[in-house]
């Protein structure tokens, strides 16, 4: 759903850091506008994007009506879940041991599952050389991490809570092409079905839709990698 007059604008690409806030927002069927930050082209260095993200990493949200009715922008996908969460008082339960669980699975997927996932996708399939030992190092961690997960899903119809939250939609958004990170989800039947099930709800679907027709092969764009894989900090002589 978007409106341009809406009060919450995401600055978005389609990737799953991205996926995470628009299955959110459309679950709870919040108008939204979207504003696409092409990372191919280095638009997450424009000074007005820095502004609610200096980390130069996309997805961000700036809330209109924020609290007191104040505008507030949030950068990092994690924070961005969590302040919707609270916001809309859905899929983030306040009862404080259902909510740590939803924490430690949304820090468990910021801090590992995520990262890692890049690191093994951008080593097998983006490195200019390939180079075994960084190969093995991640798909080694890709595999335990699947593992982790696998462990914790058995018996479970979700990942935290006893019901769907903010946890699994981070989770899932970097679980939705594990053949692309060399891991085959027949070794991991607790995930497989857990992820068919998210996968099937309607809100999910568009989440991951927006902006579909955006999504880049950056495994033949060289210029996209240039800026995406060479980023450094530039310091005053």
């Amino acid at each position: 759903m978007s409106e341009n007059e809406a009060d919450l604008q995401l600055h978005y690409w389609p990737t799953p850091n991205g996926w995470k806030v628009t299955i959110f927002l459309e679950e709870v069927g919040a108008p939204y506008e979207v504003k696409f930050v092409n990372i191919g082209k280095g638009e997450q260095f424009q000074p007005d994007f820095l502004a609610i993200s200096p980390n130069n990493r996309m997805p961000a949200l700036v809330d209109r009506a924020g609290p007191g009715g104040e505008p507030i922008s949030i950068f990092e996908s994690g924070a961005i879940l969590l302040y919707l969460g609270r916001k809309f008082a859905k899929f983030y339960p306040t009862d404080e041991r259902k909510r740590v669980e939803v924490e430690s699975w949304l820090m468990w997927q910021m801090g590992g599952f995520g990262p890692m996932l890049g690191q093994n996708h951008h080593f097998r399939n983006y490195a200019p050389e390939k180079i075994p030992y960084a190969i093995k190092r991640y798909e080694d961690e890709a595999d335990r991490l699947y593992g982790v997960l696998d462990k914790r899903l058995e018996g479970r119809e979700f990942v935290a809570a006893g019901e769907y939250t903010i946890a699994d939609m981070a989770i899932l958004s970097w679980a939705r092409a594990p053949e692309r990170q060399g891991v085959d989800l027949a070794e991991f039947p607790n995930i497989s079905r857990w992820r068919e099930k998210l996968l099937a709800r309607p809100a999910v679907e568009r989440g991951i839709n927006v902006g579909a027709d955006k999504r880049m092969d950056l495994s033949q764009d060289k210029d996209a990698q240039a800026i995406l894989f060479g980023q450094r900090t530039k310091r005053a002589s």
